[in-house]
């Protein structure tokens, strides 16, 4: 199979929470902002796409309310999927001045055109202020799909998934989440974590299962160049690369009745179900557990002594 044949796919799951962000604006004093780390990722987007020509790109964002698709967005022509040029690329590309790339142009252009529309009609009303990650991840592996349905004759494509993590990790979305992880471990597709903030236990294992690599980063304003030299290559050359060592993975459960990550539990020999406390009704399943008492010790009647 020609180098042509072998299509590179990279998507980039941005976690753009506002809460967290904007308290990052205004607590620290290195001001990492939003934007500059949009600005690393479009750096690493440009630079996958450099690579090799038959490279493909999609960024989403992971928000509170909704994931988003950055690039390819509404506004990009959808009649081309793979970007070999032709009038729908055309009409989306602005002539650039400057001797840039057109395309990278055009795609700089429509992630931050999204990304500012999704911010300024973020409404912060609600009480849900947990990204919504485990939904992201499920709609790259849903576009994973399509590309690979949209392939040509003796084409293959390689995919995998790069999480921006920047908010703490939502118990809630614990099932969905272990539902979208071996989904992609059955597809062979690799999930790499950079995580900004605190550890995250869920990418920890997904980056394990799926072999990718998980980062937390020390110094947030050196995000683009960890993108650069951890995330950039591919499966085949981070074998020939020092790369940063596994770290210990917290292979804790989440419980099914509130959501809290345990060591030991009760788990439903029906459905798997895991729990904290004992319960006799399985509350997944309905399943109802025979409990076995210890026996009841009858006591013994004394002999009443008949007097002489």
């Amino acid at each position: 199979m020609s180098a042509d044949d072998e299509l590179s796919l990279l998507i980039i799951v941005l976690d753009t929470n506002p809460i967290w962000w904007g308290k990052r604006a205004l607590g620290e004093a290195e001001q990492f902002t939003l934007s500059k780390c949009i600005d690393a990722v479009m750096v690493l987007g440009n630079s996958h796409l450099l690579m090799n020509r038959t490279n493909k790109l999609a960024v989403i964002a992971s928000h509170t309310q909704e994931s988003r698709f950055l690039y390819p967005g509404k506004r990009w022509a959808a009649a081309d999927p793979f970007g070999e040029g032709g009038p729908s690329m055309e009409s989306n590309c602005s002539g650039s001045k400057d001797g840039k790339y057109e395309l990278l142009t055009a795609i700089n252009d429509a992630i931050a055109e999204e990304i500012k529309d999704l911010m300024t009609k973020t409404d912060m009303k609600g009480q849900q202020t947990e990204t919504l990650l485990a939904g992201s991840l499920a709609k790259a592996l849903c576009y994973i799909n399509k590309m690979g349905k949209d392939l040509k004759a003796n084409q293959e494509i390689k995919s995998r998934i790069l999480v921006i993590k920047a908010a703490e990790d939502s118990a809630l979305q614990y099932m969905n989440f272990m539902n979208v992880i071996f989904a992609a471990q059955k597809q062979s597709i690799l999930i790499d974590a950079c995580v900004l903030d605190s550890d995250s236990g869920l990418l920890q294992q997904a980056c394990d299962i799926t072999g990718g690599i998980y980062l937390k980063v020390p110094h947030m304003p050196s995000l683009l160049q960890y993108l650069l030299w951890v995330f950039l290559p591919d499966q085949e050359q981070r074998s020939q690369l020092v790369l940063p060592p596994p770290v210990h993975v917290d292979y804790r459960a989440a419980c099914f009745c509130h959501r809290n990550l345990i060591e030991i539990g009760y788990v439903c020999s029906v459905c798997l179900s895991i729990f904290c406390n004992f319960s006799p009704i399985c509350s997944t399943c309905e399943t109802a557990f025979k409990i076995s008492l210890p026996p009841v010790m009858k006591a013994k009647k004394k002999k009443l002594k008949v007097a002489a």
